[in-house]
């Protein structure tokens, strides 16, 4: 292995590439493109992947949506059609009941489902938006980002049944002067006086928007006389839990609680969050499956024409490798220099192709910046993946400089000494 090391080693490797330098380049970007493809393509799949996790970053993704509809079956002398109306007593017992369930927040809104808006003033403007009662436990499912000194609803506030309130922060810029401070003002919601205790950032993954009201659920409920009503209820499942099993139990005891037909479907509706991340993930799996399959097979061909290539050097060079072989060079030495030259022309390769592949990613990441309306953060590739794929260059650019190191040193120095 000691010719390695050795000047004349490499400047015949050198002077071999320099007389094909046309035939080597185009065979070289094989390699290039495919490890430059490989690397766009990881980095591109891990943008979307990384995207896809930050709008869901401080939502519960094992979370479904549950609320009250129609029956569409006869069942123990009602009809059809019968409204389902959920309630805190319905809140309560499956809290009871279903050991599954981690949290589970009981909402109501006006300005949906055909009811009128809260109508917000404020000195002399005023505008109708959307009102939520929440239980501070909402705030554990889906997490409200607040600017500084502002809180979101607390125990206290459901206890007591204060009058605050939090609002958005499209609410807030159009209802207040840039810099001036929310916090502690009075505003006018349905013609009650509120105090204004937090302004919340807009999320990706929020449902409300930045143009909502949020209230405690107890002064909503006596604001708006609903008593005991509730709108839909947001439930999530404990680590350990599959919430769609967690889904199915939940249906099933609300079907008996409302004397609801088993069989019927229609009854209560429902959104299951965690089987549409697992679809989504699903996706971005099939996706760096490809990737690495695209990836790979592009690889392997350019190997193989550098293998090629070096298979025609070789018969080229036959009265060179005959001149060799009789001023003494031994078969190890013809064999390490072809399979030299292969390991070096690949590995080049790939690490051009990553370069090149690296910096397309940054000038994309550049590019987007912090667009919210192109679904790619932070394209990067991972450092194993990288290191893996130039093993498997190396790996494959020795393999494949075995067939025309063996056939150099098959020529027998006389017959290629006679060689025009």
């Amino acid at each position: 292995m000691k010719f390695i090391f050795e000047r004349d080693t490499w400047q015949e490797i050198y002077g071999a590439i320099r007389k094909n330098k046309i035939r080597t380049i185009i065979t070289v970007i094989g390699v290039t493109w495919g490890v430059f493809l490989f690397v766009v393509l990881l980095g591109m799949a891990k943008g979307l992947d990384n995207s896809f996790r930050s709008q869901f970053n401080d939502f519960a993704t094992n979370t479904m949506f549950l609320w009250g509809q129609q029956t569409s079956i006869p069942n123990e002398g009602f009809k059809r059609g019968r409204r389902m109306q959920l309630t805190l007593d319905d809140v309560d017992a499956l809290k009871s009941q279903v050991d599954d369930i981690e949290y589970i927040a009981p909402r109501n809104v006006t300005g949906r489902w055909g009811t009128p808006p809260g109508q917000f003033v404020r000195g002399s403007k005023s505008g109708a938006f959307q009102v939520f009662g929440d239980y501070p436990t909402i705030d554990k499912v889906s997490k409200k980002k607040m600017f500084d000194g502002g809180r979101f609803i607390n125990e206290e506030d459901i206890k007591y049944e204060r009058k605050v309130c939090v609002i958005g922060e499209d609410i807030y810029k159009q209802f207040y002067d840039k810099d001036e401070n929310a916090i502690g003002d009075f505003v006018k919601i349905n013609g009650i006086y509120f105090k204004v205790i937090g302004v919340y950032k807009p999320t990706q993954q929020g449902f409300e928007g930045d143009d909502s009201i949020f209230l405690p659920f107890t002064t909503f409920q006596t604001i708006f006389n609903q008593g005991r009503n509730i709108s839909w209820m947001v439930i999530t499942a404990k680590a350990d839990k599959n919430i769609v099993n967690t889904e199915a139990t939940i249906k099933t005891y609300l079907k008996r609680m409302h004397d609801v037909h088993p069989d019927d479907n229609q009854a209560f509706g429902s959104f299951n969050l965690g089987e549409q991340v697992a679809k989504v993930n699903g996706f971005l799996s099939g996706m760096r499956l490809i990737t690495y399959i695209v990836g790979i097979a592009t690889l392997i061909a350019g190997v193989i024409a550098i293998g090629n290539v070096l298979l025609i050097t070789v018969k080229e060079r036959t009265r060179e490798i005959g001149v060799r072989r009789a001023l003494g060079a031994t078969p190890s030495e013809v064999r390490g220099q072809i399979m030299l030259e292969s390991v070096l022309l690949t590995f080049l390769a790939g690490l051009i192709g990553f370069v090149f592949g690296t910096l397309i990613l940054w000038g994309v990441n550049t590019a987007i910046g912090n667009n919210d309306d192109i679904p790619l953060l932070n394209p990067t590739v991972d450092f194993f993946a990288v290191t893996g794929a130039m093993f498997a260059i190396v790996l494959l650019g020795t393999l494949i400089g075995l067939i025309p190191a063996q056939k150099a040193v098959s020529i027998k120095p006389i017959e290629a000494l006679r060689e025009e």
